[in-house]
């Protein structure tokens, strides 16, 4: 049963990242960008490996990340899904600024910090997947499960480990791709992410409780000693 729910699971994930290659390929114009795969291993590894131990230790969750809309979600998270679109966007810029166009340059060294940085973003989200049962991807109280503050982990030091995981992808994956203007699109969808962090917590702060004795102990949401 495990196994079987873990197949599907790995054959929805995958699904959802199909649009990764095609986007990528399409907008270069060509197969012959091994940074581009090297990007596609590491995510498809990330995907794998995460979608096989959520299907183990919570498969509840695996199944609602597999969904963008769920009942109970706010209607300003609702608006925020939009921002899917904008990251597709980001990432058709990239294949267009550093193949297909030749708009700007990034120095080899510079990509492996980007693909470094790649690495360290899915070990964050892994981490917090780990310590957080309750990490769907739109922002709603879960009655239904119990829905109980987390300040183990990576929670210790910021209340938003994911988001400093996606932060670190962002800026890892347009360096590594060797885009210039991607690096740049990226720091607005930093912004973005952080800005949608502040709305998170006004949700938690009037439906979870304990979250306001938590942010007291913990000052920072994405980055120690800065934000």
């Amino acid at each position: 049963m495990v196994r079987n729910f873990a197949i599907q699971a790995l054959l929805g994930g995958m699904f959802q990242v199909l649009m990764f290659p095609l986007i990528l390929f399409l907008a270069a114009g060509t197969l012959a960008w091994p940074a581009a795969w090297i990007f596609l291993v590491l995510l498809y590894g990330f995907v794998s490996v995460t979608a096989r131990w959520l299907s183990r230790r919570n498969p509840g969750l695996l199944e609602e990340r597999m969904s963008m809309f769920k009942s109970g979600q706010s209607e300003r998270d609702r608006l925020f899904v939009p921002l899917v679109v904008v990251c597709m966007v980001w990432l058709a810029l990239m294949p267009l600024d550093a193949v297909r166009f030749h708009w700007s340059w990034v120095p080899v060294w510079l990509q492996v910090v980007g693909a470094l940085a790649l690495i360290g973003s899915f070990v964050f989200m892994f981490l917090a997947f780990r310590e957080n049962g309750y990490l769907t991807p739109t922002v709603r109280i879960q009655k239904e499960r119990e829905h109980k503050v987390i300040s183990t982990g990576l929670y210790q030091y910021v209340r938003h480990p994911m988001y400093s995981g996606f932060l670190l992808f962002f800026v890892g994956t347009a360096l590594l791709l060797g885009s210039v203007y991607g690096l740049l699109f990226a720091l607005v969808l930093c912004g973005l992410f952080a800005w949608r962090a502040v709305r998170e917590e006004h949700t938690l702060l009037v439906g979870l409780p304990g979250y306001d004795a938590y942010m007291a102990r913990v000052h920072y949401r994405l980055i120690p000693r800065v934000w």
